[in-house]
């Protein structure tokens, strides 16, 4: 797989060339004095693999379905904003690279892009949401996404304040106008209106979940308790994620969350995804391994939009689903549901005492 490690590497360099000083610094910059952008990578890293041997790998698998939406990769992409000063097409190009790839995306609901921009990739799509303080704003923006085909709600939910990052332009409104933010909302809202709600609960996951319709996934989890609370308050999907170590520094790596969150709904009907750090093919089966149903990719997807447009996603996506066959190959897996915690040697820093998710 060495052409496809030499693509991926030095991805972010070659597309910081492209981009404007202040957007490129926009999509890399993490809170406080980043560690947690800087753990995210190595957390995956550490692991090691337990591979079988002598097992017909003649054909491999990768095929599943998301909330009951065929994908033929478990490898999906994540919101992010200012996708149009990624590439003129925006969230229009990413589907139709996702599309390529057989993959699914979610966009963000602070997008230029009108959701029937999406329609033609053909590519099932979920909206992500951060309920505002005025509702009525949410409320808008997800009845255009129901009318142009939205397949579930991400119910971001680890921003009821925006971190700040220890530096100024924190808040992506501080260095763009409103043209690159509502593209699905009628005029520009008040700023304020338009903030972060920052009184949410659980309950909020119902009232998302009976305005459209729809199922409803939480992201920004991170702790077995509230996963367990979310999905007793209807939640039909979990996404473990750090928010790219945007918010608050320090947050643990969504590697080492993850099986935490997974043990917590075991038994039910609740599918747990993942996102942060991962960029080979050994994350994803790690991730996998530790129960995940699929994971998410962010920063590479902007990067490849940045690139090479609708054809650079597919590549993205294609290259590392491809690093992904080529583990399961080598580990005697032919499909996903055979990739089990077993498969993985722990870090040997991590913690396996009695209650860690580790030791299970």
């Amino acid at each position: 797989m060495t052409g496809v490690v030499r693509w991926l590497d030095g991805i972010e360099e070659r597309a910081a060339g492209l981009l404007p000083p202040e957007i490129h610094a926009y999509f890399r910059r993490g809170a406080g004095q980043g560690l947690s952008v800087a753990e995210a990578v190595p957390a995956w890293d550490g692991f090691r693999l337990r591979p079988h041997i002598l097992r017909d790998v003649s054909r491999c698998e990768t095929s599943t379905t998301v909330l009951g939406t065929a994908v033929d990769t478990p490898i999906l992409i994540a919101p992010s904003t200012l996708q149009r000063r990624a590439h003129p097409d925006g969230e229009a190009a990413t589907a139709l690279g996702a599309a390529g790839a057989g993959s699914l995306l979610a966009v963000t609901s602070n997008t230029a892009v009108p959701f029937s921009a999406l329609e033609p990739s053909g590519t099932p799509w979920w909206v992500q949401v951060y309920v505002a303080r005025d509702r009525s704003l949410t409320e808008e923006t997800l009845r255009r996404a129901v009318a142009a085909g939205a397949r579930a709600v991400v119910l971001t939910a680890d921003t009821p304040v925006i971190g700040s990052h220890g530096q100024p332009g924190a808040h992506v409104a501080d260095f763009v106008g409103p043209e690159d933010l509502y593209g699905n909302v009628t005029g520009t809202p008040d700023r304020e209106a338009a903030e972060h709600a920052p009184d949410l609960t659980p309950d909020v996951i119902a009232w998302l979940r009976d305005l459209t319709g729809l199922p409803v996934v939480v992201k920004g989890v991170l702790r077995g308790d509230d996963a367990r609370a979310f999905v007793d308050a209807g939640a039909a999907g979990l996404i473990v994620s750090n928010h790219g170590g945007r918010q608050l520094d320090g947050l643990v790596p969504t590697a080492w969350a993850l099986p935490e969150v997974v043990d917590a709904v075991a038994g039910t009907d609740t599918e747990v995804y993942v996102d942060g750090g991962l960029r080979r093919g050994t994350h994803v089966f790690a991730a996998l391994a530790l129960g995940a149903r699929a994971v998410f990719v962010g920063r590479p997807t902007l990067w490849a939009l940045s690139l090479a447009g609708a054809e650079g996603v597919t590549r993205l996506i294609g290259d590392l689903t491809a690093e992904l066959v080529e583990t399961m190959r080598l580990t005697g897996v032919p499909e996903l549901p055979a990739i089990g915690r077993d498969l993985l040697h722990l870090p040997a820093d991590t913690d396996r005492s009695a209650g860690s998710p580790y030791a299970r």
